[in-house]
């Protein structure tokens, strides 16, 4: 009896650390990468402000091949919608919110089912000079408790920032190639 007894505390122990150490831990993340491109910006803007030219470039939209996308309003504006639904990848919506001219697209991404969320993104284009162009692409969220203790095992900064990468020198090629 007294074998079991410490058995159990033992394990409640062991169930009980991750809840605790999710308590001290961070809920929100922030990821930003950038590439240089050798286009001019307005060029590099034209193209990366419509949501339908990831399909090209992002890493995300093309892990799964049989992901179904749906589309609402008018592509490279204010309100324009593009969802996706995927067994592999999950479903959500991204939703352009901002638009500066020639310079800052945000967006608003929404992650749905059992790790349902709202992150704000944004992807911005500076000039280096006459003929290159500086993509800087970012996002921010919000990790709720006791989740946020997943952050031990895979840093959403990591895990975010290395698809972005991809996406990124995928972005540099196509436009480069043009």
């Amino acid at each position: 009896m007294k074998i079991l007894k410490k058995i159990l505390i033992a394990l409640g122990i062991l169930i009980a650390i991750p809840f605790i150490a999710a308590l001290f831990m961070s809920k929100d993340y922030a990821v930003e990468r950038e590439i240089t491109i050798n286009k001019p910006k307005q060029e590099v803007f034209d193209y990366v402000k419509y949501l339908k030219n990831q399909d090209n470039w992002s890493t995300w939209n093309q892990m799964d091949p049989k992901m179904k996308h749906t589309y609402r309003g008018t592509d490279g504006t204010v309100g324009f919608v593009s969802a996706w639904e995927s067994d592999k990848m999950g479903n959500g919506e991204q939703e352009i919110k901002k638009i500066t001219e020639g310079e800052r697209i945000d967006a608003e991404l929404r992650f749905k089912g059992m790790f349902a969320s709202v992150s704000p993104a944004y992807m911005t284009t500076e000039a280096v000079n006459d003929s290159t162009t500086k993509v800087k692409q970012a996002m921010s969220g919000h990790m709720a408790y006791p989740m946020n203790f997943m952050q031990v095992f895979m840093s959403m900064e990591e895990m975010i920032g290395t698809e972005y990468e991809k996406s990124l020198a995928k972005l540099k090629g196509i436009l480069e190639k043009q």
